[in-house]
């Protein structure tokens, strides 16, 4: 089953940012370790900082990659927030394939 997972922001919940940030490290890394993993990841909005050399949860992308994970990234919010020479993994994408993504996969979950 072709699974998308949309990531829309660096943080997870709302809140506090620094327990939001430890949540999005934590769900991260738990996903790279689990055996089930989604197809794609989409990053868009402030998301997209998480495949950044900046990111503290670099390691977590990374392996997701190295893992068979296509991890893709909206150009536009690269370029809003002037990131496009800090990406160190996954890749640059528009919303075309983002779109033609969703209506493919058989299960979209976001967080």
């Amino acid at each position: 089953m072709k699974k998308s997972l949309v990531i829309n922001s660096e943080l997870l919940g709302n809140g506090n940012k620094v327990l939001g940030k430890k949540l999005m490290g934590s769900f991260l890394r738990t996903l790279w370790a689990n055996k089930n993993k989604p197809h794609t990841i989409i990053l868009y909005n402030s998301a997209v900082k998480l495949i950044t050399k900046e990111s503290s949860v670099l390691d977590a992308m990374d392996g997701l990659v190295k893992a068979g994970v296509d991890i893709i990234a909206c150009g536009t919010c690269i370029e809003f927030f002037k990131l496009k020479d800090k990406v160190v993994t996954g890749r640059i994408s528009n919303m075309q394939e983002i779109v033609a993504n969703l209506m493919e996969s058989e299960q979209v979950i976001t967080i």
